[in-house]
């Protein structure tokens, strides 16, 4: 019995083709449902201009001479109509080769920030404007009044403590803000006024105070959010009433301005000898464009920088200075390193966007607050008031 009464079984006469090109194409409608040789060569290509594919086999084709194109145009289409080039197998899209690989866009296999326009792909114009500016607000304020710097120092921590919090709520944490906001103004307050004890015994009632707050969310997560307020308290604001400490004395605005400089001076220096001779990655599963070479451009930028602010601004051995350059450059790569591993722990690239080209605040402060601590206690060492 026929399959389909309207047609006649597909063995007998007038069968139709099966598929809907049977009959047209030679060689398909033959019983066995196997196409025919070819009876004619197949056509060659009309010249025009060379395609090229992601060649995965010994593909032979007549490659007539290459015609110049502009830097960006658009692949050529072959000339007999077809679909544009492929792409070569190996270009992937940023997304996609940075999945691939490990590496952030726009940065080298070698972990050294790539040339181009911007570390990890920033805009280097905004970057350096904004940069400008924060060193213009910073200076004035130093060299003006130094309670100035007090404040611009506070306005940084409240936004950074934001930022950092934020940031850990996202990834699941809920740190304390509102005692953590207050701790910080009397941690600055009491460091100004009080000294390194003040400084320790506001941090300690801050500690105690987000732990106190968190009791009324109840015990689920207790200990995941009071660490995480825990770690905020010690990051930022006891971290940078190092920086308060430095500027009680007389001469508060060059011992400052001196940890602030060498700190600026270690991002140069880095950033400068990982593009020249980075090969070597220093950490490359938490910052990849990081390289060994560029920590001895930090460390060589550091050290001059330390040694003249020393020897000069503070009648310092030389030593001294030396030592201080090593320490900063390995605390603001280090401080630089913790919050890579924090930002890809949580998963994000920034931890604002305040700061055209730089990200957040917190951005720029991640090397700058450990730096703070070391500073103060070398500059007590080798240069004291």
């Amino acid at each position: 019995m026929a399959r389909h009464p309207s047609r006649p079984e597909p063995n007998g006469p007038g069968t139709e083709p099966a598929l809907g090109l049977r009959g047209l194409v030679p060689g398909l409608d033959r019983d066995d449902d196997r196409p025919a040789p070819q009876e004619h060569a197949p056509r060659r290509p009309r010249p025009g201009p060379a395609h090229r594919r992601a060649d995965t086999g010994p593909v032979r084709q007549v490659q007539p001479p290459p015609v110049p194109r502009r830097s960006g145009a658009s692949p050529a289409r072959p000339a007999d109509g077809g679909g544009a080039e492929e792409p070569p197998a190996t270009a992937l899209p940023d997304a996609l080769g940075a999945e691939a690989t490990g590496e952030t866009p726009h940065e080298t296999p070698s972990g050294a920030p790539a040339p181009a326009s911007g570390r990890a792909g920033r805009n280097m114009a905004a970057a350096v404007g904004v940069g400008v500016g924060l060193a213009v607000v910073l200076l004035a304020s130093l060299l003006v009044w130094r309670p100035a710097f007090l404040l611009v120092l506070t306005i940084a921590v409240l936004i950074s403590v934001v930022e950092l919090s934020r940031a850990l709520e996202d990834g699941g944490h809920r740190p304390a803000l509102p005692p953590l906001l207050i701790g910080s103004l009397a941690i600055v307050a009491l460091a100004w006024t009080r000294g390194p004890t003040g400084l320790v015994v506001a941090f300690l009632l801050t500690v105690f105070a987000v732990l106190l707050w968190r009791l009324g969310d109840g015990p689920v997560g207790y200990l995941r959010d009071a660490s995480a307020a825990v770690l905020v308290a010690l990051y930022v604001p006891l971290l940078a009433g190092f920086a308060v400490l430095l500027l009680v004395p007389d001469d508060g605005a060059a011992r400052v301005l001196a940890f602030i400089v060498t700190v600026v001076g270690s991002d140069i220096g880095g950033f400068a000898a990982g593009v020249l001779f980075g090969k070597h990655p220093l950490a490359r599963t938490v910052s990849p464009k990081k390289s060994w070479e560029g920590l001895a451009g930090s460390v060589a930028a550091c050290v001059l920088i330390g040694t003249l602010f020393v020897t000069l601004a503070f009648s310092g051995p030389w030593w001294g200075g030396v030592l201080f350059g090593i320490a900063i450059a390995l605390t603001s790569t280090l401080g630089d390193l913790g919050e890579s591993l924090i930002k890809r722990d949580l998963g994000i690239k920034d931890m604002g966007a305040l700061l055209p080209g730089h990200g957040g605040l917190m951005d720029r402060m991640d090397s700058l607050l450990p730096s703070a601590a070391v500073a103060y206690l070398l500059l007590s060492v080798v240069a004291p008031v």
